[in-house]
């Protein structure tokens, strides 16, 4: 089932504001530990050569990364005692991780490592600018949900089309088309994440983990759209 979410402007957990507080320091501090993992595969396949000539002659791990990838994103979107119960919660997301760790770095054997640096700063640098605009803004993006599922299904019917007609200049409005679309997403999370009066609805308490998941998926997403975006620039 998915995650509980709340009426903001009914009684719920974060109705203690100590408990509001501490849900939002575990969250940020399980992303921060996952991209810093992340960043540090990334950095491991694009400068170790012997590890990046692998890649290239054996595709399918790749492949299989992003099969064992999609799994764990269903077992643990589906499965709400696992997502709750500690440690497995932490070892179900420290498998998610590395997994999604070697799937990055694996894909980004693929590109100019100084293509690969400037997307990981344009992630952090965009990623850090929606968080301060989620948590300042009073304008409640959790009230759009709607919206940005339907421009989900958009994004993937226009991925269809650029994988018919195969034109670069498609791909690049593609990939400018899913930053945006993920960056909308990064906002919606976050103010799930924080509640409070301006928000329709907020993520429970317990749901720590869903929420990191969340998160650290929206800022992966926006990385992989951003570095094919300037992949196909250069």
């Amino acid at each position: 089932p998915p995650p509980d979410y709340s009426d903001g402007f009914q009684h719920s957990g974060f109705s203690d504001a100590a408990v509001r507080r501490g849900f939002i320091r575990k969250v940020y501090l399980i992303l921060m530990v996952q991209l810093l993992v992340t960043v540090g595969f990334i950095c491991t396949f694009i400068y170790w050569d012997t590890l990046r000539f692998w890649v290239w002659d054996h595709s399918w791990f790749t492949y299989c990364m992003m099969a064992i990838v999609l799994v764990l994103i269903l077992i643990m979107s589906c499965c709400d005692s696992l997502r709750r119960q500690v440690p497995l919660n932490f070892i179900a997301l420290g498998v998610f991780t590395a997994a999604e760790g070697l799937m990055l770095g694996s894909l980004t054997v693929y590109f100019d490592a100084d293509a690969v640096l400037w997307a990981v700063g344009a992630t952090a640098l965009v990623s850090f600018a929606l968080s301060l605009f989620a948590m300042q803004s009073k304008w409640d993006f959790t009230a759009a949900s709607g919206a940005l599922w339907v421009l989900m299904w958009s994004l993937l019917s226009f991925a269809l089309l650029c994988a018919i007609l195969r034109s670069r200049y498609l791909h690049i409005l593609y990939a400018c088309l899913g930053t945006l679309i993920f960056s909308l997403y990064l906002v919606f999370d976050t103010q799930l994440i924080l509640g409070g009066k301006h928000r329709k609805y907020q993520m429970s308490p317990e749901e720590y983990v869903f929420a990191a998941l969340n998160l650290y998926l929206d800022v992966v997403t926006i990385f992989l759209f951003l570095l094919q975006l300037i992949g196909l620039s250069r």
